[in-house]
Parts: C-alpha cells; sequence; structure tokens
C-alpha cells in the first residue's frame, strides 16, 4: 500500500465520514452510506472508490448487494510509520505540562 494513497484518502472529511460510519457499523451498503450524506449518489461512489483504492474500504458481494467494509490495517501502517516515532516519552511529558498550564490560566 502506498501512503500518499492513504494520506490522500484521508485528507478529505467527506471520506472521513464514510470511515467513521464503518467504524460505527461495518458492511453497509452504498445507500445507507448515501442516506447520510448530502450528495449525489455517484459522488459517494466516487468517495468510497478512492478509500478502496488507499486500502481502506474493502468489499464483498452477498446477493445483489454489495457491502462495504473498514480495513484499519492501512491506518495502522500510518500510526507506526508517521505518528507513533513522534510520541516519544519526552513529547507526552510536554504535551501533558502544555495542558495543564492551559487547564490553570
Amino acid at each position: 500500500m502506498d501512503d500518499d494513497h492513504v494520506f490522500k484518502a484521508l485528507g478529505d472529511s467527506t471520506r472521513r465520514h464514510l470511515l467513521d460510519r464503518l467504524y460505527d457499523r461495518d458492511g453497509r451498503t452504498l445507500t445507507e452510506l448515501e442516506s447520510e450524506l448530502e450528495m449525489t449518489r455517484f459522488g459517494v461512489m466516487k468517495h468510497l472508490r478512492v478509500l478502496e483504492d488507499a486500502g481502506l474500504v474493502v468489499t464483498r458481494r452477498q446477493g445483489r448487494e454489495k457491502l462495504h467494509f473498514l480495513n484499519p490495517v492501512p491506518i495502522r501502517l500510518i500510526h507506526d510509520r508517521w505518528i507513533d516515532k513522534y510520541t516519544e516519552h519526552r513529547v507526552a511529558a510536554l504535551a501533558d505540562l502544555k495542558h495543564e498550564l492551559e487547564e490553570t490560566a
């Protein structure tokens, strides 16, 4: 999987919304996902295609329906590569200090 595809997919609020919906309840149809958004069916399909291309959504046919499922693996790989290394103990301690100082101010 290409990090650029994952970052591009996560960079759009509509796609993040779709991922949140799938996190809440996996295995949704296009009709279910479309009903929660104010956009055309075609627009939702385009967003789902970007998510699929990034490996964030996988699909499975069930009869005549196509079900969409969240695949959290690419997000975890991004976390491990780009976030986790920056959350060293010292950085966490500074963030805690900042939070405490803001609360007392």
